[in-house]
């Protein structure tokens, strides 16, 4: 079979559309004005950055005013969690709950909040990644500041149940904040009807540049500034606009979550054929549920392998692939992610994330399909470990 090119890594990030370049080139050169200069010029670029508020707030279902450019979703979930826990704290509350296979943007926030005086609940997950609503309720006490649960898991691609945990968590009469970054652009979203308070998002995970993303804060939520020195943001992030990046973003943003449905069906059929090509191997599994999930996302853990050689060796034929998160690829760690839902440090390493969207063709399918048995076998071949699996001896 003749060598192709596939991207099948969509959820580390994505190529900038021809759309949203066209829509960014004018900002770098004849639109260049400082969108906070009184002048045509920055009344030009101000109008710019107003009407990509505006398309992201559509997007979401919410109000422009209630959406704040960041530079990306990290920076989002840092705002919000830290926001929040400096404001609660003052209130004498100083609980926050998330789950064990957060992002790291999320982890190492919350870690740093566990250093200065905050408690922090990690939810535990099923072995499909799902968590239980009612594990939140029982965890939300007089003193919870914050519940932060991910839209859609950055690995295997779990959806969670978003609207219930929100209706909890405004039981209880706690803010309720998530990280969708993965999730923005492939599942329908409306802040205001699913009862969200914050929500992060990355325009590089939908076709824009990186270095651009967004915070939704409700209205009547006010958190504290998480950059002084101008009157940006509505004084909340100082800082000369990125006109082309915002203006870039409104756009993806847009094209992301236009028959969202209709472009998932194609998606769906693709994912399904490649999960049940790929465990016609012996000795693999699919890690998260098998509906419950993104329509591009599938991470199989294929045994006897590590996922470093595996993706290597895809790469020589083509395919870019991922063994886990995009920003934790050059660790040695076997995924927390996947170590969450119960997996063996030893399976968890021979992991495989394949992350496709529409422009995966069915020849794209069956390349993958052909690809992925010889490299395995031959993978396997190599294995001292695959080798002590077939002898029946036990991992060391």
């Amino acid at each position: 079979m003749e060598k192709r090119s596939i991207y099948a890594d969509n959820a580390a990030t994505t190529a900038v559309s021809e759309e949203v370049l066209e829509a960014m080139l004018p900002y770098f050169r004849e639109g260049y004005g400082n969108a906070s200069s009184i002048y045509k010029l920055g009344r030009d670029a101000q109008r710019a950055v107003e009407d990509a508020r505006e398309k992201v707030a559509k997007a979401l279902g919410a109000e422009p005013r209630e959406i704040y450019f960041t530079s990306c979703g990290s920076e989002a979930d840092n705002w919000a969690i830290k926001g929040t826990a400096e404001l609660m704290a003052k209130k004498g509350k100083k609980h926050i709950i998330t789950s064990v296979f957060e992002h790291h943007a999320v982890l190492h926030t919350t870690e740093y909040l566990e250093k200065h005086g905050f408690e922090v609940t990690y939810i535990p997950v099923s072995d499909k990644g799902l968590i239980d609503p009612e594990d939140i309720k029982n965890a939300i006490r007089e003193d919870t500041a914050l519940v932060t649960i991910m839209y859609a898991n950055n690995e295997i691609g779990t959806i969670q149940p978003i609207e219930e945990i929100a209706a909890i968590c405004h039981e209880k009469g706690v803010i309720f904040h998530t990280d969708a970054v993965q999730a923005v652009g492939h599942v329908d979203i409306d802040v205001h009807k699913q009862g969200i308070d914050m929500l992060s998002l990355s325009g590089h995970k939908i076709h824009a540049q990186k270095g651009i993303g967004a915070l939704y804060i409700r209205k009547g939520l006010t958190l504290p500034n998480l950059i002084h020195g101008g009157g940006q943001e509505r004084g909340k992030r100082a800082g000369t606009e990125n006109v082309p990046a915002i203006v870039g973003l409104g756009v993806a943003i847009e094209a992301a979550t236009r028959n969202i449905s209709e472009k998932n069906v194609t998606i769906t059929e693709h994912r399904n054929k490649l999960i049940d090509g790929i465990l016609t191997l012996p000795y693999t599994r699919l890690n998260g549920d098998r509906d419950k999930r993104l329509p591009g996302n599938l991470n199989i853990s294929i045994e006897g392998i590590e996922g470093e050689s595996l993706l290597l060796m895809l790469d020589m034929y083509g395919i870019c692939a991922s063994s886990g998160s995009a920003c934790t690829s050059g660790s040695l760690d076997p995924s927390h992610v996947l170590l969450s839902i119960g997996l063996k440090h030893e399976v968890a390493h021979g992991s495989l994330r394949l992350s496709i969207e529409d422009d995966v063709t069915d020849e794209d399918v069956d390349y993958i399909l052909d690809v992925i048995p010889k490299v395995v076998s031959r993978l396997r071949e190599m294995s001292p470990v695959w080798e002590k699996m077939m002898k029946g001896e036990k991992y060391e």
